[in-house]
């Protein structure tokens, strides 16, 4: 009977110190506690059982730790914990002949320098060609570069 409760120290030892590794990150509670209940394991089964039982004790419980170790780290084990979707997507894309250098609009939001500009009853991301821009100030475009809309008021 006290056989299992030295394989649970053991046991209980290395799951804290699997889940260590895999799910709580750094050296904490879980990490020193493993290592603290596999050698009192270790160390009771030399004390109750002698030398030859605390022996194989010791190998079979190394053995054990490199093996779950092992099991844990492999790629299959990691690949069905992962997520392997992607995104194919891509944010504020602008069409091609959408928006073109001279078309009017007005700003929705504050120019500073970033904000979002109404060009053709479309809200866009536009950014101000260096001076702030009021909400509500018609702007003009001066230049598409990719998905960057660069406006200036329309006034100076």
């Amino acid at each position: 009977m006290f056989g299992l409760g030295i394989a649970g120290l053991i046991l209980l030892g290395i799951v804290l110190f699997l889940m260590e590794v895999l799910v709580i990150p750094g050296i904490g509670f879980a990490g020193i506690g493993a290592f603290v209940l596999i050698g009192l394991g270790v160390m009771l089964s030399y004390q109750h059982y002698g030398n030859e039982v605390g022996n194989y004790t010791l190998i079979g419980s190394l053995m054990f730790f490199a093996g779950m170790t092992y099991y844990a780290l492999r790629a299959k084990t990691w690949k069905r914990l992962t997520l392997e979707s992607s995104i194919d997507s891509k944010v504020n894309v602008l069409e091609k002949e959408e928006v073109n250098i001279g078309d009017e609009g007005i700003a929705v939001s504050r120019l500073a320098p970033m904000g979002r500009v109404m060009i053709k009853n479309k809200v866009y991301e536009g950014k101000s060609s260096g001076e702030y821009v009021t909400e509500n100030t018609p702007v003009v475009i001066v230049k598409v570069n990719g998905s960057n809309i660069i406006v200036k008021p329309i006034n100076s």
